[in-house]
Formats: C-alpha cells, sequence, structure tokens
C-alpha cells in the first residue's frame, strides 16, 4: 500500500486535494521565485520536500504508510475520519496528517506511544456502531475497515453494548440499479459526496442530520444519476457502497484477475476483469495515468452479463426454407468458400464494426485484397475527401487525454463528451476545476457537469470564428494552448468534409500563432467506437455510405449498428456476419460465424489518441466460437488463398507491416504533417452550412445501450427504466 501512495504522492500537485487556506499557502511557495526543497524529519530520517506537501505526502515519499479512510488523492482534503493521526515534535496534541502542510524541520513520528494510542482511539470509536456482518459483507476482503483495524487498531474495546437504544441503525437508501447501500456500515468519510460533486459534477449526494443523527445520502431518495456513479463502490473504504449486481455472487479471494482494456467507447480505459470458473463476475478499473486515471464509466463496469446473453456459439446457415440452421465449422466455411469462389473480387465487401479488433481487421483485409477487392467500409463514417484519412493528424485526438489538463481554452464541436466519452469529461472538468480551463460549445446544447459558453449550433458559427468577425476569436486568439474537440458524429453525412475542413484550417491557424508552442498540437477528433482508430490506420473507407457498388458477397465483421440494411443490397446478396451476439447484424445474415468477444481474446485496440492497447484473454469462449482472425484465416485456406500467419506472433508481424504504431503498446504515436494534410482538403462553402451539430448521444438513457453487448444487458435495461422512471 504504501507503494502505491509514493507512487501517488509523486504525481500529486502540491495543491490538489488542500483546503481553500492551505491552497492560498501552497500557492505562494509555488509563485515564489523557485523556492528550494525543506527538509524534514520522518522517523528521525532526513528528508527534502517542496513546499505545501502535506505530512502525509512527505511519510508517502519516506515509504511510511499513513492509515486514512477519508482522504484521497484525488478528492479535496476533509479530514473528518481522524485515522491519518500522527505526531509531531512541540505539539501538543496528535495533528492530522491529510491536512497539515510541511514545515521546515518539522519532526514526525509516525509510530510513536502517542500516535499508537491516537489511532487505536480513532478505530474504537468507529468500531462503537459498525455492524458485525463481515461474514456476509460484499466488502470482505477488500475492506480497509478490517485491514487498518488489525493492522492499527486495538484487541479490546473499553464500550459495552449494554445501552437501552443499543447500537446505531441507519435505513438504506435507494439510490439507482447499480450502487447497494447499507448505510448502517457508513463511517461518514464523504468520500462519495466529494467524488459526486468534484469528478462526477453531480451534487445528488450530501448530508443530513449531527452528531449520532448524520446520515449520508441524496436528501430526497433518488437515482444516483451519473455515467460515473460506480466509482463510489471502489471509493468506499467500508462496504456502506457496494455492487448491486455484484451481490452475494463471490468472494475476491476466489476471483482470477486479468488486466485488460474497455472496448465499450473509444477511450479505452484500463481494466480488470475478474473471472470465476469461466465467467466473467465483474468489471473493475486499473490505474492508468495517461487515460482514465482510476476510474471507468458505468457502461465499462457493468454491462459486462450482456457478454452470457444472446451470444452466438454455433456457425449456422441458412437453409432453402430461409431459416438459419447450425451446422459444423466445416460445413459453414466451405458454404462461404463456395460463395466467394462464385463472385468477381469487385463484388465482395466487408463492414467491420464498434468492437472489431487490429488482428481482425487487417486479416479481413488481407483476405479481400487476395481476391483484388478494396471495398472496405467501417461502420462509422469519416471525411476521407482529400487527406481525411490519409494522416493520422485529421482523425486521432492529437493532443491525447492527459493534455486536456495543460489547455487553457477548449472549443468542442458537436460533441457530447459526457456520455460519448465520460472519462474524457472528467479530464475536462479537472481541468476546468483546477487549471481555469475556458469552454465553448458549437453545436447542440448539451447538459455537462461544467460551465460552458455555447456559441451556436451549426457549422456557419465556425466559418465566423475562423474568418475573425465572432467575438470568442479573440479568446482563441489569446489562447497559449487552445484546443479544438470535434464529435466524430458531426463529421459523418454530406456537410462532414465541410465541417472538417472548417476545424482543421481554425486549428492550422491556431497552430501558427506566435503564442501558441510549436509543440502544441490544436485538432483533436473524439471518436465514439474501439475499432475505429485501428481501421483508418489499417485501410479501410470510413463509412458505408463510401460503398458506390453494391456487392454480390459482404462479410459484416460485427457491424451491428443496423446502418447495413437488407432492402438497400441486391436480392441476391450473400451476407456472412461473423460476430459474437445476436444482435441486428445477425439478424439479416445468411451464414453466422461465431467469433469472440473482447474478454475472450488477446487482441489489439486503438484508442481516439492514437494509443495501441492490448485485451487479455479472461475466459474462454463459448461453446464453438472463435477468435475473429483465426476464422478469416481458417476461411482463407479452404478457399485456397492462405493467409500467411499462423499464429499471433505473425499476424502481429503483419500489424506492424501495415503500420508499426498498432503494435507499440502503450505509447501514442504522435502524428505531424498538419500543413500538407490542409492543403489536400477539398475546400468547402462552410457560409451554405445549416444543418446543427448534434452528437451521437444526448440523454443518460441513451448511454446506456449503444451496442451489442449492452444491448443484451439486463443491468443496463434497469439503468434505462430507472432514467425514464425518474420524468
Amino acid at each position: 500500500m504504501w507503494r502505491l501512495a509514493l507512487s501517488k504522492a509523486a504525481r500529486v500537485k502540491p495543491t490538489h486535494g488542500l483546503t481553500p487556506t492551505l491552497q492560498v499557502a501552497a500557492q505562494h511557495y509555488a509563485t515564489a521565485a523557485a523556492p528550494e526543497k525543506i527538509e524534514v524529519f520522518v522517523n528521525d530520517k532526513s528528508l527534502l520536500v517542496d513546499p505545501g506537501v502535506t505530512v502525509l505526502q512527505a511519510c508517502a515519499m519516506a515509504g511510511v504508510e499513513i492509515p486514512r479512510f477519508c482522504y484521497h488523492d484525488r478528492l479535496s482534503v476533509a479530514g473528518n475520519c481522524r485515522m491519518c493521526l500522527v505526531e509531531v515534535e512541540r505539539s501538543i496534541k496528535p495533528v492530522a496528517s491529510c491536512a497539515m502542510p510541511v514545515m521546515k524541520g518539522m519532526k514526525i513520528k509516525t509510530d510513536s506511544p502517542m500516535t499508537r494510542k491516537a489511532r487505536e482511539g480513532v478505530m474504537e470509536f468507529l468500531l462503537v456502531n459498525h455492524p458485525l456482518d463481515c461474514p456476509i459483507c460484499d466488502q470482505g476482503g477488500e475492506c480497509d475497515l478490517q485491514d487498518q483495524s488489525m493492522a492499527f487498531g486495538s484487541d479490546r474495546s473499553r464500550f459495552v453494548d449494554n445501552s437501552f437504544s443499543g447500537k446505531r441503525a441507519v435505513e438504506d437508501k435507494n439510490v439507482g440499479p447499480l450502487v447497494k447501500t447499507i448505510m448502517t456500515r457508513c463511517i461518514h468519510c464523504t468520500r462519495c459526496i466529494r467524488f459526486a460533486s468534484e469528478i462526477a459534477g453531480v451534487d445528488d449526494l450530501g448530508t443530513t442530520g449531527r452528531g449520532n443523527d448524520m446520515q449520508v445520502g441524496t436528501y430526497v431518495e433518488k437515482m444516483f444519476k451519473s455515467e460515473l456513479s460506480g466509482n463510489v463502490i471502489d471509493l468506499c473504504p467500508v462496504g456502506a457502497l457496494t455492487s448491486k449486481p455484484y451481490a452475494f455472487t463471490s468472494r475476491p479471494w476466489e476471483l482470477r484477475k486479468t488486466d485488460s482494456v474497455d472496448v465499450m467507447d473509444a477511450v479505452g480505459s484500463n481494466i480488470v476483469v475478474n473471472t470465476r470458473c469461466g465467467e466473467v463476475m465483474r468489471i473493475i478499473p486499473r490505474m492508468n495515468e495517461d487515460i482514465n486515471e482510476e476510474w471507468i464509466s458505468d457502461k465499462t463496469r457493468f454491462s459486462y452479463d450482456g457478454l452470457k446473453r444472446q451470444r452466438l456459439t454455433k456457425p449456422m446457415v441458412k437453409d432453402e426454407k430461409g431459416n438459419l440452421t447450425p451446422r459444423s465449422w466445416e460445413e459453414a466455411l466451405v458454404e462461404v468458400a463456395q460463395r466467394l469462389s462464385e463472385v468477381k473480387g469487385s463484388e465482395v465487401a466487408a463492414v467491420a464494426g464498434g468492437f472489431a479488433d487490429a488482428e481482425s481487421l487487417v486479416a479481413l483485409k488481407d483476405l479481400l485484397n487476395s481476391y483484388d477487392s478494396e471495398g472496405l467500409y467501417t461502420e462509422e463514417g469519416f471525411p476521407s475527401d482529400g487527406a481525411g484519412t490519409d494522416f493520422r493528424s485529421s482523425y486521432i485526438m492529437n493532443s491525447t487525454i492527459a493534455g486536456i489538463e495543460d489547455a487553457d481554452v477548449l472549443l468542442i464541436v458537436g460533441a457530447n463528451p459526457r456520455y460519448e466519452a465520460p472519462l474524457v469529461n472528467a479530464r475536462i472538468r479537472k481541468g476546468w476545476m483546477h487549471n481555469d480551463l475556458q469552454i465553448a460549445l458549437v453545436g447542440t446544447k448539451v447538459d455537462l457537469t461544467y460551465t460552458y459558453e455555447h456559441l451556436g449550433d451549426s457549422a456557419s458559427t465556425l466559418n465566423e470564428i475562423v474568418s475573425g468577425k465572432h467575438a470568442f476569436s479573440k479568446v482563441l486568439a489569446n489562447a497559449e494552448r487552445p484546443m479544438i474537440l470535434v464529435g466524430n458524429t458531426v463529421l459523418q453525412g454530406h456537410e462532414g468534409a465541410a465541417t472538417h475542413q472548417i476545424v482543421a484550417d481554425m486549428s492550422q491557424k491556431l497552430k501558427s500563432s506566435k503564442k501558441v508552442d510549436k509543440e502544441w498540437k490544436v485538432l483533436n477528433v473524439l471518436h465514439r467506437v474501439a475499432s475505429q482508430v485501428a481501421a483508418l490506420d489499417i485501410g479501410y473507407k470510413p463509412g458505408v455510405d463510401k460503398m458506390t457498388e453494391k456487392p454480390k458477397l459482404l462479410f459484416l465483421l460485427g457491424a451491428d449498428a443496423g446502418l447495413v440494411k437488407r432492402e438497400d443490397l441486391p436480392h441476391d446478396c450473400f451476407i456472412v456476419y461473423q460476430g459474437h451476439h445476436g444482435d441486428q447484424g445477425a439478424h439479416i445474415a445468411d451464414a453466422i460465424l461465431p467469433g469472440a468477444a473482447y474478454t475472450e481474446k488477446t487482441a489489439t485496440y486503438v484508442n481516439t489518441e492514437g494509443r495501441a492497447q492490448q485485451t487479455r484473454r479472461a475466459v474462454t469462449p463459448p461453446v464453438y466460437a472463435r477468435d475473429d482472425w483465426k476464422i478469416i484465416r481458417a476461411l482463407s485456406e479452404i478457399a485456397g488463398n492462405s493467409l500467411p500467419y499462423d499464429n499471433l506472433e505473425e499476424i502481429r508481424r503483419r500489424l506492424s507491416e501495415v503500420s508499426p504504431n498498432l503494435t507499440r503498446y502503450g505509447d501514442v504515436e504522435e502524428a505531424n504533417f498538419f500543413n500538407l494534410a490542409l492543403g489536400l482538403m477539398q475546400s468547402s462553402k462552410a457560409q451554405s452550412l445549416k444543418q446543427p451539430l448534434q452528437p451521437s448521444i444526448l440523454e443518460l438513457k441513451d448511454f446506456y445501450m449503444t451496442d451489442a453487448i449492452s444491448r443484451a444487458s439486463q443491468t443496463m435495461a434497469k439503468c434505462v427504466n430507472a432514467v425514464q422512471s425518474m420524468k
């Protein structure tokens, strides 16, 4: 634990999480001319620290573990649990280390008799009213109260439960279908309240009453209406807030943990998949400072139950009556290979869905290229005119997610990051709160978790900003680190290319300003699905509307958005669907090849900032389902055009040949050639653009069910019903 605290303390800014008074003091040191480090003593060992660092952080740097319940390095300091008390020389009473800044020559004692006695007293008070239900508590095995009572508490108590009233008890609250509350266990650390207000931006949680009557709740009983609500489960140091879907299903020591990556959006949040007996039991966040910090969205955390419902487990082919009937793998692949041999290369096309991994994308591309077909498309659209997809700088988040904290002005164009990318939105709110980030929005007005200036809802507003006629033009011109974040939704359709050209032109003008650092990237594209960036890197054409010729054989690689319709295709078109859920793509298919979900394969995904990451196989695919690239490889062999790779290493080598950044895991490959990309873009008449720039998701109820996995999830369905019932 102390190693984790040490690594966190080294990253935290001196003023982060302090009270306003302490922030003023710390900022005074920070604004002074290069303040020298000061010397403090932790258990008689000398340590040099920056001015403004708290005693708790200084102890963490010295490798000393300080117990805490209310303190969290990403939240403001509350100082109300008193578990972090330490002795400071010449102080007549113990000091709360989380809220006390260090001073020159301070001598801190973390294991003195006074410190031990203070901690035992605090723990004694916490356990007075705490229920003795550890055997049935879902927090058991991961409970800070259990761990710290063993390490820092006493082996006996002076309190005897002989009063008339007995132990304190609190009624449970119903805050929705995701978070289970057992409020009698609550120790009033207020972490959940501070998270809701500071990180999630939703002031739903608070306290009522004082002393023994104090309760944490929602004032009037209602749903905790946030897309990040599940993170309070990880924050709660006791079992007061636990996961409702996970309740009473397993114990932490029974679970097998697999590091992986989330694919429910394009952020690529790092996660840990917990499994038992070949079944996903829960998904929790994994720390990554550059992407999701230590948070994940509710869809990432709770939609895992959709992985075992409506699954495709056996190959199927339509019979003479038009009914899909189960077949063996050999029969299904022979049928598809025969159909493939009966058509010309120009009559074969493929559409990749949002869950397609880079290995299956490159395998499918190689297969179609071997038949002289270039009909490779993605469901998500993007302007491909000019240099739209020729240069990575045109379609990735060039400033990176962590770079949002360094920006001073942010212009959001036609996006709703709160529901399209909740972790990106959390970064924006963090910059708005701590770094005075100025935010403006062009597009449909949406409910975000921070204040912003609404400039208009059409692309003509962007043209006014570029030409300098708009009032916001001066704000951008005076910015040192301006950032433009454009949603992928508004770049689709017949006006997408014009909108893309406007924001690219605006970005280049800002980048050429003398005030802006030469290394600073201005243009950023926010994608919605996990497969899009990798598909564009590999060479897929964005959007099914780019499909000019009507194919006679169509591959749907997990394409479940409903954009490919049977009535738009020739009546004799043979549709092959390869995926893991019986969703919209499988409904129109003539042949079904069952694939593996992201928790069932080791695969490569590239997030919206162009960072390649890997999912890891946590469970095996159900019944006859197989890895997607292996299915395509087997099909190529039966069709007589064997692909030149037989294992994961060989196909990864092929990925490196196509685009080297696809296998540089964890690193962001910086994109350049902004001027060249802008020069190749086709000019557009921006003045004629009047269509509103509307994001893909406007409300919370639409956030929960956006793909095949979440649509199959009963938990997500309960969330939709809960949100709709509030209206």
